[in-house]
């Protein structure tokens, strides 16, 4: 079923630089995407995860994309040039206590930049949205968790409307070894 959803199809994953989206990343290359669309805007992680995937994975075409998901215009630019069909949002403010002291931060990140691209992927028929959301979520008690769950409550009005695309919110604990981790 997965390999149905990837192999030859165009793949996006936000945050492709971080632990969650990197490690996505990886394995959306394993089903043979006809392109997968790298979305980061930190330029170092973004790089290396390129670098890293171009060897492992000679033949799938990777595009890098330096890129925030709260600019609504340049969202516009790369669902227009490529035409994604999958993607998988793992961009986000996840550090508990740096978005207690920038709440505006996870708000504009977290839930604008989820919206965006909800909205984005609506309109240019994307077949699948999956966000990747956080245990913070559930009964929130700091402004990343409720950013978090605003997002996901996004995703999910998106979800029982008249869009043909499937939205779906996953929720991760701490993983191991990411950063920021515990």
């Amino acid at each position: 079923a997965i390999s149905a959803a990837m192999k030859g199809r165009v793949v996006m994953v936000s945050g492709a630089g971080g632990s969650i989206g990197s490690e996505i990343c990886r394995q959306v290359c394993r089903f043979e995407p006809a392109a997968l669309l790298l979305v980061e805007r930190a330029e170092n992680n973004l790089f290396h995860v390129h670098r890293e995937l171009l060897a492992s994975h000679p033949g799938v075409t990777l595009v890098p994309c330096i890129a925030d998901v709260g600019d609504a215009a340049r969202m516009e630019e790369l669902f227009q040039d490529h035409r994604p069909t999958a993607l998988f949002h793992a961009a986000a403010h996840k550090h508990v206590p740096m978005m207690e002291w920038n709440p505006g931060e996870a708000v504009k990140n977290n839930v604008v930049g989820t919206k965006t691209l909800a909205d984005l992927a609506d309109r240019h028929g994307v077949e699948r949205f999956v966000t990747i959301s956080t245990d913070k979520a559930v009964n929130p008690t700091s402004v990343m968790g409720a950013s978090k769950r605003a997002a996901e409550l996004c995703v999910r009005a998106m979800q029982s409307g008249a869009s043909g695309t499937r939205f779906m919110a996953v929720r991760f604990g701490n993983v191991l070894g990411s950063s920021g981790s515990v």
